[in-house]
């Protein structure tokens, strides 16, 4: 679940500001900031089960087209080393403790863009 700060802090919300439970969700990062996530099964998050992830500005002011064009592809490098490392995060978040946590762990995968 995507919470508020107050939401994480207390592991507990009544109103995520996203929630999914389909087994493979998709959550796109569209704005630079902090999201907040929490596991929605009731006691992984006060076991450790959330994270928080910052999204940067951009790094350098928009360009032109042409100027685009010519980064399209380093950025699209860049992106799947970026998404490679975050669903590592995301693995270890989703994976970790479920044996301790739920007899019946659930296979689950967020994907973030």
């Amino acid at each position: 679940m995507v919470v508020t700060k107050d939401e994480y802090e207390k592991c507990h919300s009544a109103h995520p500001i996203f929630f999914s439970n389909n087994g493979v969700t998709v959550f796109t990062l569209d704005r630079p900031g902090l999201f907040y996530f929490i596991s929605g099964v009731s006691g992984h998050c006060e076991r450790g089960q959330k994270m928080i992830i910052k999204v940067l500005e951009p790094a350098s002011p928009p360009q032109s087209a042409d100027q685009n064009e010519q980064k399209n592809d380093a950025a699209v490098a860049m992106a799947a080393i970026t998404s490679a490392t975050l669903m590592s995060c995301i693995m270890s978040f989703v994976g970790h403790g479920y044996s301790d946590l739920d007899p019946n762990p659930v296979s689950d995968m967020l994907m973030i863009r």
